[in-house]
């Protein structure tokens, strides 16, 4: 390793900083280091990854620490790194590249630029030396470096014809938002669904949350048990296999094996913020308190060992420690009998740990079995042995403690923070915790106070400083997260603000003539194209949740024009969504609520907590649920007409409004049973 520091040095970035002290003279993407590039007329290679991605540290390891390398990038050309969850705008532009140029994208993205930014070859990995049929890293730099010496006119082209085909854009689509849509989805997603361990394909199998959520939306409105059914499934073995941390809670990355068994063990806060809600929604469909105890598990690990003292949320845990993955999450048998003594039988049994292990001769915790079996056999009742498997999970928790943690990157982002909160907010619904409500409400101040000046949003938050100008997701996600905590606390500030990032998203982000918004506001830094994406991938497209922001703010304080926007956004990926529903589960979750309208549900003064407990019990997802307590709040929201006209009484009143018209007040709960069961 080099000693001499490189220019990451002065970055703010965990992934950044794990290269500074490369021997390869990195930049950050800045002016200086652009400008560097055309005075040099040196090409760029462009290096992009994260901080818990496992083969960017191989190829770190192998490439970057190299002295021979190290020496030969240095001479011919500006090497740049770039976070891509600081820098979502240029994954986004340069990964669509590589998926042009190679049918498959992913990190550690390879890139290699002409100085205006043009990309004249892309790949992911390449090994240090030629094997696999990969060329090894080394070569690949001498061959493009002579390339772009001694065939100009070759790059050249090669360069021109990323640009055009990235400029090409995606006319807007049409279609109706009818129902034959809905139905045409949810058919596709089930026949990309594993039948016999549920989620979509074969490996790697990741949690398509958004999928998940569209199912249970489709079998609610339809009445067709087998939707639902097949998100519980999923859900239940997801919740039993190694993807799951079984003893700190929360979930890995994704699994690489069909029977979510064996993960990919970093642990992302997106994750922990979007799994947790289909849980919760898997509880309230069903009743099972299994789906509780996951939800719960997750949400408590994210506060235990994600959170700030300020109140924000951390990025991600790596997926390596002690130099190899998963050591911090397996065990040896003989560890455990050691640490559990005479219970250690049982938790075994349950959990699947054996002498040989489950993988690379240690044991990835699972659960392969009903309680009910391991207690007859180890000759307890059900009751006594869930008692032994919650003190084991403690003691096991506490050993592996004083275990060398995986890194962790600690940056702050808005989007998935936000995402956190709405997951918080869920989570209070479901479970009548106060401190997931809290938490949600520290964050938000938290946002509110480092993250968010004169109007506008920054992205990334760390050491003290905000940085970097806020992208859709920013804004998108956060607006939503504002009306899941105003829902709940019906503070008018929350939907104040929720509405002033709703008009920024209408002002600076929507492309109106392709009826979608852009990734980044129009004063943002220039790319060689302006990116946008409606894809819901692993998190949930900024076009999406912006639409269904914009949707729920034109019920709560009539911003028709906010609507209008909406309604275009959804329409125009209406046919893109019925064909490939696995990129749209989000979207199809949108559609469900323009297909049905929101039904509003008002319930004024809290005093029959009963009624609250029951509303918040129920699967409803088409419908805007908010209490009010307070009769401040209420004068101050009486300037809405969804407000206007209501009085707090003496009693808890609930109105269920639709299309702008509410029913008499309700306020016994036989009427509110009778209405909502």
């Amino acid at each position: 390793m080099g000693m001499t520091a490189n220019a990451l040095i002065d970055e703010t970035s965990p992934y950044l900083l794990q290269h500074a002290h490369n021997p390869v003279e990195w930049h950050p993407w800045n002016a200086d280091a652009l400008k560097k590039a055309q005075e040099l007329n040196r090409p760029i290679f462009l290096s992009i990854g994260y901080s818990a991605c496992h083969w960017c540290h191989v190829m770190a390891h192998e490439s970057f620490e190299d002295k021979q390398i190290a020496e030969f990038m240095n001479a011919n050309f500006v090497n740049i790194k770039v976070d891509r969850e600081e820098r979502p705008d240029l994954d986004d532009v340069y990964q669509k590249a590589c998926q042009m140029a190679t049918g498959q994208g992913g990190w550690p993205l390879s890139v290699f630029l002409t100085p205006d930014q043009r990309p004249f070859f892309a790949g992911t990995y390449f090994p240090p030396l030629d094997m696999h049929g990969r060329p090894g890293f080394g070569s690949l730099c001498r061959r493009l470096s002579q390339a772009w010496r001694e065939k100009p006119r070759d790059v050249e082209k090669s360069a021109q014809s990323f640009v055009d085909a990235l400029q090409k854009t995606e006319p807007a689509g049409s279609g109706e938002i009818d129902r034959t849509t809905l139905d045409e989805a949810a058919m596709n997603l089930l026949q990309m669904g594993d039948s016999t361990y549920g989620g979509f394909g074969s490996a790697p199998k990741f949690p398509n949350t958004a999928c998940i959520s569209f199912l249970f939306r489709y079998s609610d409105m339809t009445g067709m048990a087998r939707f639902g059914g097949f998100a519980q499934k999923t859900l239940k073995k997801m919740a039993r296999g190694g993807i799951f941390d079984q003893i700190g809670g929360g979930f890995h990355r994704y699994s690489t094996d069909s029977r979510w068994l064996v993960p990919h063990f970093e642990k992302m806060l997106y994750d922990n913020a979007l799994i947790p809600v289909n849980y919760a929604e898997a509880y309230q469909v069903t009743g099972d308190s299994f789906y509780l105890d996951v939800m719960k598990k997750t949400l408590d690990f994210v506060l235990r060992e994600m959170r700030d003292g300020d109140g924000g949320f951390y990025s991600a845990y790596d997926a390596d420690s002690e130099g190899s993955e998963g050591t911090y999450y397996t065990w040896k048998k003989s560890e455990i009998k050691v640490i559990l003594g005479d219970d250690a039988d049982l938790f075994c049994l349950y959990h699947d740990v054996t002498d040989g292990g489950n993988w690379e001769g240690r044991s990835i915790l699972c659960n392969n079995l009903e309680l009910s079996a391991v207690a007859f056999h180890c000759g307890v009742s059900e009751g006594i042995a869930k008692e032994i498997l919650e003190s084991c999970s403690k003691k096991l928790l506490e050993a592996r403690s004083h275990r060398p943690m995986p890194g962790l990157d600690a940056k702050i982002l808005v989007s998935w923070n936000a995402l956190m909160v709405t997951a918080l907010a869920k989570g209070y619904r479901v479970s009548g915790d106060q401190r997931y409500i809290d938490a949600a409400m520290m964050c938000l101040d938290f946002i509110r106070k480092q993250m968010y000046k004169d109007g506008r949003l920054f992205h990334a938050y760390k050491d003290g400083s905000a940085k970097i100008g806020g992208y859709l997701e920013d804004y998108a996600y956060l607006a939503n997260a504002l009306l899941d905590v105003f829902e709940i606390s019906s503070d008018p500030r929350h939907l104040q603000w929720a509405l002033d990032l709703g008009r920024v998203m209408a002002e600076d982000f929507w492309d109106s003539g392709n009826a979608c918004f852009f990734m980044t506001s129009h004063n943002h830094e220039q790319l060689i194209v302006r990116p946008r994406n409606s894809h819901d991938l692993s998190l949930p497209s900024g076009n999406s949740v912006a639409a269904l922001a914009m949707i729920r703010l034109h019920h709560l304080a009539g911003a028709t024009e906010l609507e209008e926007i909406a309604r275009r956004a959804v329409k125009s990926q209406a046919r893109a969504a019925a064909e490939n529903p696995f990129g749209f589960g989000y979207m199809l979750c949108v559609m469900s609520l323009f297909l049905h309208g929101p039904e509003e549900i008002l319930v004024l003064n809290t005093e029959n907590q009963d009624i609250c407990r029951f509303l918040y019990s129920r699967y409803l997802p088409n419908s805007l649920l908010l209490t009010v307590d307070n009769a401040d709040n209420l004068r101050e929201l009486e300037r809405y007409p969804f407000f206007a006209g209501k009085l707090l009484g003496e009693k808890t009143e609930v109105f269920v409004c639709r299309d702008f018209a509410c029913s008499a007040p309700i306020n016994t709960m036989q009427e509110i049973k009778t209405k909502f069961s």
